[in-house]
């Protein structure tokens, strides 16, 4: 029996406070920590969590139903999990609906590099699907999670609204909301958000996140509204009350919400989502963690300058190179654990330049010092080209995304 096909409510308590205790991982919504210096055993994950590996034959039938390449992501195994993908592949080869929804909870002014993959890979998915896509931000979570003030979560929703819009997302296909805000204006998600929150006991939210007595309710209630947009009828502008599928692209510590989701969603009425698992953007200082957007120096921010991308690649970026040159030429360096080496992974399209650096280092014919210059000019553009997009968006812009309106399309 596939992972798919196991039953839901047995994966919910799969994993003691929403994490994979195998060996010495841990992953839950708010933490993320191995001590391999490769990162998290991904495989361990899916077992795990019950879901699917992404294999060579969803890959073909990504591209001979779509009739594209499919994205870099999903060739090189970064988006690596998945759950009924199968179906949302059927759902289109029929001409049948559905629609994307992903997220971003707003912890900081700035979003960093790694904050961009997630919505890197939601582009590419509405463009090759033509669907509309929602995007949720969690600023309740933030103010319930962070010592902010609700003045400070507003301030950085709005930053990092502009980051997401200059991905270059479509306001005729896009919807983005801010909990906060659209909550008290739409009855009907907030009625759906109840529907969730009657489904699902004290009990399992304890044993899926770790909840305990001195949680305050507010993080107790919390994951009914992140499952909501999952549910269609959400968003009434968009959808006109009719129920659609859904499919979220997410990294795999967002699973445990949307296996209580998936839970629930039939009991109500509606279709599981489906899922698209990512993996974790690791710090500069190794894989053991993802990215923090509270350390400055784990992380390159998208407001950073080119002077200080630079510096903090070539300061901070664990190697996997040996300790002399002499050494590096004889032995090579490892990839499976070279920052940036696993940065031009996600950042680098061009599998043919990424296959002949891989065998450069680790052969040893390419150093340590030459394969971060490659990130840094990989990466520096992608940078200030993004800053440039994002000097350009207006606050009618963002109030465009965020009203809630029609969209393109004839559901």
């Amino acid at each position: 029996m596939s992972g798919e096909v196991i039953n839901e409510v047995n994966n919910l308590q799969l994993d003691e406070k929403a994490k994979s205790d195998v060996d010495d991982d841990f992953v839950d919504p708010w933490n993320v920590v191995s001590t391999s210096e490769k990162g998290i055993d991904y495989d361990k994950l899916i077992n795990k969590f019950g879901s699917s590996k992404i294999d060579k034959e969803l890959l073909d039938r990504f591209e001979k139903v779509t009739g594209k390449q499919v994205h870099h992501f999903l060739r090189r195994g970064i988006v690596f999990s998945h759950r009924d993908m199968h179906s949302i592949l059927t759902l289109y080869e029929s001409g049948k609906p559905f629609y994307l929804y992903t997220g971003r909870g707003p912890s900081s002014n700035s979003m960093h590099v790694g904050h961009l993959v997630p919505f890197m890979f939601c582009k590419w998915l509405q463009d090759i699907f033509n669907v509309p896509l929602v995007i949720q931000l969690t600023d309740d979570e933030k103010f319930l999670w962070k010592d902010l003030k609700m003045e400070e979560v507003h301030k950085m929703t709005i930053e990092n609204a502009k980051d997401i819009i200059a991905v270059g997302f479509d306001p005729e296909k896009t919807f983005m909301f801010s909990d906060l805000n659209y909550i008290g204006q739409c009855r009907e998600f907030y009625q759906n958000m109840v529907r969730i929150q009657r489904c699902v006991t004290f009990n399992q939210v304890k044993g899926i996140f770790g909840f305990d007595d001195s949680s305050v309710i507010g993080k107790v209630a919390f994951p009914a509204v992140q499952a909501t947009p999952a549910i269609s009828t959400s968003f009434p502008h968009i959808f006109k009350g009719k129920k659609i599928p859904c499919l979220i692209p997410c990294a795999i510590d967002q699973d445990p919400y949307f296996r209580m989701t998936r839970d629930v969603a039939p009991r109500i009425g509606f279709k599981k989502p489906a899922l698209l698992h990512s993996t974790f953007f690791p710090a500069l200082q190794g894989a053991q963690t993802k990215m923090s957007a509270s350390d400055p120096n784990s992380t390159i921010y998208l407001n950073d300058t080119p002077k200080q991308v630079k510096n903090k690649i070539n300061k901070h970026a664990f190697s996997g190179g040996q300790s002399t040159v002499e050494e590096h030429k004889k032995l090579g360096g490892n990839c499976d654990i070279d920052i940036s080496y696993q940065y031009l992974t996600f950042f680098l399209e061009d599998d043919g330049k990424l296959e002949q650096i891989r065998k450069d280092y680790t052969s040893g014919a390419l150093l340590t010092g030459e394969l971060k210059k490659i990130l840094i000019d990989t990466l520096t553009p992608i940078v200030t080209q993004h800053q440039e997009r994002r000097a350009k968006i207006t606050d009618d812009i963002i109030k465009q995304f965020m009203t809630p309106r029609e969209l393109a399309f004839n559901i």
